[in-house]
């Protein structure tokens, strides 16, 4: 069984430490806590996150880089930052994608 309390609390590490201007999936936050198989509870646990928290859970979305669906204003948050959506509404990940792996494998 995952414990739920550090699961959050690694979401939120992550999540906190997306570059403005770059997006993450959930799946490839699952993966980063190495729970490969868990994208929806990091789905869930950015759901239930409050405001109080200044987390940038717009930063975060689908695999195929659609936003949420019950939250029109992340669109607006994410080309606020540059990030760039193409005309069906879905992120550009191969442009606005962050690419984590390098930043783990360099130390940046």
């Amino acid at each position: 069984m995952t414990d739920l309390n550090h699961f959050r609390d690694e979401v939120y590490s992550i999540v906190a430490s997306i570059p403005r201007g770059k997006v993450v999936t959930y799946g490839q936050i699952a993966w980063l806590i190495g729970s490969p198989r868990h994208a929806r509870l990091v789905g869930r646990m950015l759901h239930d996150a409050t405001d109080t928290l200044g987390l940038p859970c717009h930063r975060v979305v689908n695999s195929q880089g659609k936003t949420a669906p019950h939250w029109p204003e992340q669109a607006n948050l994410l080309r606020a930052e540059g990030v760039l959506l193409r005309k069906n509404g879905c992120v550009d990940m191969k442009i606005s994608g962050w690419d984590f792996k390098k930043e783990i494998e360099t130390g940046y």
